[in-house]
């Protein structure tokens, strides 16, 4: 495992459009398919990384929480699955069922998908607008493992709390930290 903070995404920046499968579905969906009336977050997460396990179940109440709202939600895992077998398809089906996914958990294959929105650790969050605009991009929260601080998804809720009430978005954006991305030999 190799700790990696999320790159710097200019915020405006509008969501890279993508179609990939959806591994719990078995179908193949883009984004304009899966956003949300009010926003989207986009998840880059992954079976394996334990910064991911931490924040599972929060992720799913997040999602479950702001769904019914308007946000899509959207994961996607872009590891090398020849390196890191249990982040393979088949994998990620079982942890989808396991924890109980209700968004979509897409595998970029060709890892086109992470490279287009320059992600590169898991868990990674974007948030973009009902525009697919950024406007948010970063950890979900300050709690890490074995920080003892409780995982509360304060970052991401704080953010689409602001949208639905016509705030201002909060300005301190933290960089998420996490396993970097599997990437395949070129």
């Amino acid at each position: 495992m190799s700790l990696t903070t999320s790159k710097d995404l200019p915020l405006g920046t509008k969501a890279p459009s993508f179609e990939l499968v959806d591994v719990v579905r078995n179908n193949r969906y883009s984004l304009n398919k899966l956003k949300g009336e009010k926003g989207t977050i986009i998840m880059f997460i992954c079976n394996h990384c334990p910064f991911v396990k931490h924040v599972q179940e929060e992720i799913v109440r997040l999602a479950n929480d702001y769904r019914i709202l308007g946000f899509g939600f959207i994961a996607i895992s872009s590891n090398d699955i020849e390196k890191y077998p249990e982040d393979q398809p088949a994998m990620m089906w079982k942890v989808a069922q396991k924890y109980n996914y209700t968004f979509p958990y897409l595998f970029d294959a060709t890892q086109q998908v992470a490279k287009d929105y320059q992600a590169v650790c898991t868990p990674d969050f974007f948030v973009f607008d009902e525009e697919l605009k950024l406007v948010y991009h970063g950890q979900l929260d300050d709690s890490r493992p074995k920080n003892g601080i409780p995982v509360t998804g304060r970052s991401i809720r704080e953010t689409l709390d602001a949208i639905l009430n016509n705030r201002k978005i909060p300005e301190e954006q933290k960089p998420s930290i996490g396993c970097n991305i599997k990437w395949k030999e070129e």
